[in-house]
């Protein structure tokens, strides 16, 4: 069907209404996101070009935690990159439809559908086998990336073993996310609760940020162990029971 120049007037100013109403749901979503708590109580969080952490004992919530990150990246309309060493991609993608789901409870958002694809279209999924791993090389795949013309602005790196991972893979991290201006979390299992527990001494200056999730009674807690040149910091964060969403003690 032949549309005329008003039919396409029409259909244009339709379509940049839908964008402009996305754009201010995001912007909404984005300002009530869960990181927001997390950046109150750390006077401003991760900022672009640093490395932030994630760490607990296998279970509690790091996946989760990370793409809440991943999904604050992605509702400022930015390219976010997700790395994972140990996930199926249809997992990664059902944490992120999780999380969305959730976030949109509280704005009750009309079209989800609609709106979480505009949102997880600038989302990549990168999967890599423990077996063949290096830091070396997602950081040669992220500027294979940029080469293509995909502007990253964040990278969650999700199941890191510092077991297996050297000094030169970290630092090889920490240039790429300085040198780009690219925000990085990633997460690690560990089973002690101080910094030390956490990341080896000799990587720790490379992360501006350390989070530690701790069993409690009746709730996980997320404790700040290092933003900046602070260390225990007292959030007063915990993950929800039911949602696993970032909330305040």
């Amino acid at each position: 069907m032949l549309l005329t120049n008003s039919s396409k007037s029409i259909r244009k100013s339709e379509k940049q209404l839908r964008n402009k109403e996305s754009y201010m749901v995001k912007q909404d979503l984005y300002d009530k996101s869960t990181i927001r708590l997390f950046d109150a109580a750390t006077e401003g969080g991760l900022k672009a070009g640093e490395l932030g952490l994630v760490t607990s004992k296998k279970g509690l919530g790091k996946t989760s935690v990370l793409v809440q990150f991943g999904m604050d990246t992605l509702l400022q309309d930015k390219q976010l990159v997700h790395v994972t060493f140990d996930l199926h991609s249809s997992n990664v993608i059902s944490w992120y439809d999780g999380i969305f789901t959730e976030l949109a409870k509280k704005k009750n958002v009309g079209n989800a559908q609609e709106l979480k694809e505009s949102i997880v279209s600038k989302r990549t999924i990168l999967n890599f086998s423990l077996d063949n791993f290096s830091l070396a090389k997602v950081v040669n795949t992220l500027n294979a990336l940029k080469a293509g013309g995909i502007a990253v602005a964040g990278v969650v790196l999700d199941g890191i073993d510092f077991a297996k991972v050297s000094e030169d893979d970290v630092k090889a991290v920490a240039d790429y996310a300085k040198k780009e201006n690219v925000t990085v979390w990633g997460a690690s299992t560990a089973d002690g609760d101080k910094l030390s527990d956490s990341v080896p001494a000799n990587l720790e200056g490379y992360f501006s940020a350390v989070l530690h999730l701790n069993q409690k009674a009746d709730s996980v807690g997320v404790d700040v162990l290092k933003i900046h040149d602070k260390k225990d910091v007292a959030a007063g964060l915990k993950l929800d029971t039911k949602t696993l969403l970032i909330t305040k003690a």
